[in-house]
């Protein structure tokens, strides 16, 4: 099994399929990440996806999670085209998983949004993704291997909190104002990711999320309120134009409730952290 990206989830989810008893490789970017894998038995390989892809360890892999992101500009996945090259190249035809993102939906003003939602990405980086997206499904089609896509929600988990923002007091949107988001814990996703491996079908894509969507403010308040720290200043959204960075700005434009049913139907999951309720307390710094 081999692992392309292999950071937060892929280190997560190497490890678990090392307890079940397959070899594990993970791709990385830095030599302090291939350290990390080795010491947790992942085999590493420290590459540059832009540079270095026929050196992917592809021979005798049939199946790969590919979990590395796009480039950080721009409106293509260049680093898409040239792994499916390699692939091509030395006639591997694997079950590839890939982990995309929600962002492709765009702004869908609060309405409930299934896998049959006309894609309208408005953002770089959700139109890079799915141009990744674009780029494997003509593999598939091509009948070059196997192709499950999974549209993943916001992660949240140990580590993956807001918890440094709320430290400096930033501001943020009143929840009257804020629009709906959607999360899934980490351990979650790892659970769909394996299923979606076992058991998803070819040509498919599954949204990924809790199936509890929330109010974006809402879900500040509740990490802070857990771990003791001051709720955010509220402001408006006409006051976030100016006092809050580009990249939130992004997510505040956009409001969607994500419907996860076929993922829990077709890949048979049973989430273990299907709200906030039970999914942040596990995933607060232990004192």
């Amino acid at each position: 099994m081999l692992i392309i990206g292999c950071g937060y989830i892929g280190r997560a989810l190497g490890a678990r399929r090392l307890l079940a008893g397959d070899a594990v490789s993970g791709v990385v970017f830095t030599l302090e990440s291939s350290l990390q894998l080795r010491k947790i038995g992942i085999n590493p390989l420290a590459l540059d996806l832009d540079q270095g892809v026929e050196q992917l360890p592809l021979e005798g892999e049939d199946r790969i999670f590919y979990l590395a992101p796009p480039p950080d500009a721009g409106v293509r996945d260049n680093r898409m085209g040239l792994f499916l090259g390699a692939l091509r190249k030395q006639r591997r035809t694997p079950r590839i998983v890939y982990v995309s993102t929600t962002g492709v939906y765009g702004d869908c003003r609060g309405e409930l949004v299934d896998e049959n939602r006309p894609v309208q990405a408005t953002t770089d980086r959700a139109r890079r993704r799915l141009d990744a997206e674009l780029k494997l499904m003509e593999w598939g089609l091509q009948g070059e291997g196997e192709l499950v896509i999974l549209r993943v929600a916001g992660i949240y988990g140990p580590g993956r909190l807001p918890l440094a923002r709320l430290r400096q007091g930033l501001p943020m949107i009143r929840e009257s104002e804020a629009p709906w988001s959607n999360r899934i814990h980490a351990d979650d996703l790892v659970t769909v990711c394996e299923a979606a491996m076992e058991r998803g079908g070819d040509g498919e894509i599954y949204n990924v999320s809790d199936g509890t969507p929330g109010n974006m403010a809402e879900y500040y308040n509740l990490v802070a309120d857990l771990a003791g720290l001051r709720r955010p200043p509220v402001i408006s959204r006409a006051e976030a134009q100016t006092e809050l960075p580009a990249t939130m700005l992004s997510y505040l434009k956009e409001s969607r409730r994500i419907d996860n049913r076929k993922m829990i139907h077709d890949l048979g999951v049973t989430l273990k952290y299907p709200t906030l309720r039970e999914g942040l307390p596990a995933s607060l710094p232990r004192s």
